[in-house]
This record gives structure tokens, C-alpha cells and sequence, in this order.
């Protein structure tokens, strides 16, 4: 039967699916098996949109650490970003903006 996943972590990583990130690197940021988080995106039918040159980073803060990084304006200027919490740490997501 397997063991039942908490709900956050199903829809945590498909949004990190949905952001460009691949399978495994969506097991290393949740701890969940690359195969599980595969399955859930084919039970779900998520379709990944094309991001033709795009692939976003990611790292991993503590709240202290996630303050003194938004502190820097130079950081974030040029950019689009999103966090997310991750248990006790937080996710910051980050691409550079699409240009026409």
C-alpha cells in the first residue's frame, strides 16, 4: 500500500515542477522519491509549459539568511522571484526577467 504523503509536499513539489526544476531536484529539496513526485504529476496531468531558455534558481534560507539576501536591492532587481516556505526554511525561487 505504501505510506501516505502529507498533501503540502504534493502540491510543493508540483509547484517546483510547474517552475522548471526537474525530478530530482524536487527529491532533494522535499526528501519525497523522484519516482513518487513522477507519478504525481502523471496521476495529476500536469503539463509542464515550455520555457524555451529558461531555467530558474533556487536556495534554500533560513529566516535570517532569507533577510539579509532581500535586504541587498542589487539581488532583486532584474528578476522575478517567488518563496516559499519549506518546513523551517524557506525556498526562493528566482529567474531573470522574459525579454521581448
Amino acid at each position: 500500500m505504501g505510506k501516505k504523503i502529507n498533501d503540502y509536499y504534493v502540491t510543493k513539489a508540483l509547484q517546483l515542477y510547474l517552475e522548471g526544476l526537474s525530478f530530482r531536484e524536487i527529491e532533494r529539496i522535499i526528501g519525497v522519491s523522484h519516482v513518487t513526485v513522477s507519478n504525481w504529476v502523471k496521476s495529476y496531468n500536469i503539463k509542464k509549459p515550455s520555457h524555451a531558455n529558461y531555467h530558474p534558481t533556487y536556495r534554500i534560507f533560513n529566516h535570517l539568511e532569507l533577510v539579509e539576501y532581500i535586504k541587498n536591492k542589487e539581488l532583486l532587481s532584474g528578476a522575478g522571484m517567488i518563496i516559499t516556505e519549506l518546513g523551517d526554511k524557506f525556498m526562493l525561487i528566482k529567474w531573470e526577467r522574459f525579454k521581448d
